[in-house]
């Protein structure tokens, strides 16, 4: 095998984020590139950083064959490689592709002669405290003061480089820059801190109730939005069949945790035709301690938990669900929530709903991210993330450009879609997520300014900063590819399942209301945040079939690209005429008291992208259709089955 990895490396290597060219580094010295933020320019600078400013680091290691895991995760996740599905154990994996102890004894000396403190050591990286001037001396770069929007950070004046001994056994350096580096949560609808309710009136089903009493929208009555979809309405509309995620481990990772989550998911269950939790087959992975509670709003995303763990089990009831607990919503806290997954082999197959715009994220954060995702590939490990709920994310950032860790030729981005099941639990169609609002005017006899605003959509788009990966080769369009420029880049997402929100998913969760009481209520929700779990189910269904680790899972979704396993989804399912559905809401978010907001949502609208017959950047190849599943069964990719 390992005298194959060579030719594999120069055939199936995946796209890496790129960095600006490395500044000149000192003789015997290797640059750690893309270690100096974009941002850090010479019209920004303010000058230098004082000396006694304190500096928390982390020197992640690249471990024995930096290039060899590469190869292999490629290989064992692709099909059509003979080294498909010959996975190692993360011991395996470790004695492979792990750092050496006499790379982490080097590494550790060097930053000690520094004068830097060793504040932990990992098999994934060495943590580091200490002033500026001793980071200095490490690093071989000035930290200067450098003005970010209306906010100035630290950041090196050139790239970091380390002992020219040492370049093999260190991957990157991160925290020389201060800026932030926080993942939101991905969800729609208001989270546990005030309480949140959905008003009605509902349809049970997609168009079951019609909004006779309010005037139409595209020359037609539209119905009123579900009251949120059950686990037997997406098990139906995806394909489930008779496969139910057993003997399959699903993995969440988020901020913090719930107190309340195990009680919350099992009265869910109970509450709405789910099969009922076994003893152990939900369980906690937490830190020792949280911190930045207040920063991350720490309670925010006990919503994100509720949603991200009721929606695997609606759709893979007998899955076990390990929720692993970042502890803040910074990305060293997510990335040791990801590596204990990775270490451990805790899960086949890991949901993430957060992320961060392409602009905040730099190259080294993203070396470190995407080390993780390759380790776990070769443990047959999948990570799935959220595409974001921005649409183009030129509405909310002013740029036109994608969400990170979902920028990752590594994962699985998944984008959303507007979903219309029927009565009798059938698929009626699709379309891409993307909502414009328009409110009842005053006298109730038409929508002001209708169809109305953009409010949000699935993210998607090009990357700026990784290439084009080989799985998407040959799909995706070039017009998308080569977006940013001549280069093709990856293309975001690659799969999608229901997110909009007024098509959405019912959640129970534990809130507090406006009379102080804390109670368990139930409440519909959308976003990225829904289809990312959603996905998650769906791959613990096509394991389940599969009888063995579906592992990093693109070149296999690529692979059925074009066939009737997917449904195509368009912005115009049900030719030219608009979509839409009505919407009546408590203005308080809790009751009438405050009043209700009567508005009409057209569906299928996305910022400036567009869901279109075949590959698009708004639903990827599209959702799983009928037989999907049951394609992992079959050897589909040797010869049976549909291809491309």
């Amino acid at each position: 095998m390992a005298a194959t990895l060579p030719l594999l490396a120069g055939a199936l290597a995946l796209g890496i984020p790129s960095a600006h060219a490395a500044d000149p580094v000192p003789s015997g010295r290797a640059a750690l590139t893309g270690t100096k933020p974009a941002w850090a320019t010479g019209a920004a600078d303010q000058g230098a950083t004082a000396d006694t400013n304190k500096v928390d680091a982390r020197v992640y290691l690249a471990g024995r064959d930096a290039e060899g895991l590469a190869a292999y995760a490629a290989a064992v996740s692709d099909p059509h490689s003979p080294s498909y599905g010959k996975y190692l154990s993360a011991a395996q994996t470790q004695q492979r592709f792990g750092a050496t102890e006499e790379q982490v004894a080097a590494v550790t000396g060097w930053l000690k002669s520094a004068g830097l403190t060793v504040t932990g050591t990992n098999q994934h990286y060495v943590s580091v405290s200490g002033d500026v001037a001793a980071a200095e001396k490490a690093f071989a770069t000035e930290l200067h003061n450098y003005r970010k929007g209306a906010r100035t950070y630290r950041a090196p004046v050139k790239t970091a480089s380390a002992p020219g001994a040492l370049a093999r056994a260190v991957l990157t350096v991160t925290g020389l820059d201060n800026a932030p580096h926080k993942a939101t949560h991905h969800e729609t609808l208001p989270g546990p801190g005030p309480a949140f309710k959905n008003s009605g009136p509902f349809s049970t089903y997609y168009g079951s109730n019609i909004a006779t009493t309010l005037p139409d929208a595209y020359g037609t009555k539209v119905p009123y939005a579900v009251k949120g979809y059950t686990g037997k309405q997406l098990r139906a509309a995806y394909g489930a069949g008779r496969y139910t995620g057993k003997g399959v481990t699903v993995a969440i990772t988020d901020a913090y945790a719930s107190p309340t989550m195990a009680k919350d998911a099992q009265r869910y269950a109970l509450r709405n035709g789910d099969k009922a939790y076994r003893r152990g087959q939900y369980r906690e992975v937490k830190p020792a301690d949280y911190n930045s509670v207040e920063a991350c709003d720490a309670a925010g995303w006990y919503g994100e938990e509720s949603l991200d763990v009721e929606a695997v089990h609606a759709v893979a009831p007998d899955a076990d669900i390990v929720y692993v607990a970042g502890a803040s919503c910074n990305d060293p806290d997510l990335l040791d929530a990801l590596n204990k997954i990775v270490d451990h082999r805790l899960a086949d197959i890991v949901s993430n709903s957060w992320g961060d715009i392409e602009a905040n994220e730099t190259p080294d954060v993203a070396a470190a991210y995407d080390q993780t995702f390759k380790l776990g590939a070769v443990e047959g490990i999948g990570f799935y993330f959220s595409s974001g709920d921005d649409g183009d994310e030129v509405a909310n950032t002013g740029k036109k450009q994608v969400d990170t860790p979902a920028n990752s030729a590594w994962v699985t981005a998944v984008g959303g879609t507007s979903l219309a099941v029927g009565k009798g639990d059938t698929y009626k169609f699709e379309t891409g997520w993307g909502t414009l609002k328009s409110t009842l005017s005053a006298d109730g006899k038409s929508w002001t300014d209708f169809p109305g605003a953009y409010t949000s959509g699935a993210g998607g788009g090009t990357s700026s900063t990784v290439k084009q990966p080989f799985y998407q080769r040959g799909v995706v369009p070039d017009a998308l590819a080569r977006a940013n420029g001549a280069a093709r880049m990856r293309t975001v997402p690659d799969i999608a399942a229901v997110a909009d929100p007024n098509t959405g998913f019912l959640v129970g969760q534990t809130q507090t209301f406006p009379d102080a009481s804390v109670r368990y209520d139930e409440y519909r929700i959308g976003g990225t945040s829904l289809a990312a779990p959603v996905i998650a189910g769906v791959q613990a269904l096509a394991q389940q079939a599969r009888h063995f680790p579906i592992g990093f899972a693109n070149p296999s979704i690529y692979a059925r690209y074009g066939s009737p396993l997917y449904h195509d989804v368009t912005d115009h399912p049900l030719g030219a005429r608009g979509l839409a559905v009505a919407r009546v809401d408590f203005v308080n978010g809790v009751d009438a008291s405050g009043g209700l907001a009567t508005s009409v949502r057209t569906l299928g609208a996305d910022s400036s992208l567009h869901a279109v017959r075949g590959y698009d950047d708004v639903t990827g190849v599209g959702t799983p259709s009928r037989g999907y599943v049951a394609s992992y069964g079959y050897g589909y990719g040797y010869g049976y089955g549909f291809r491309r």
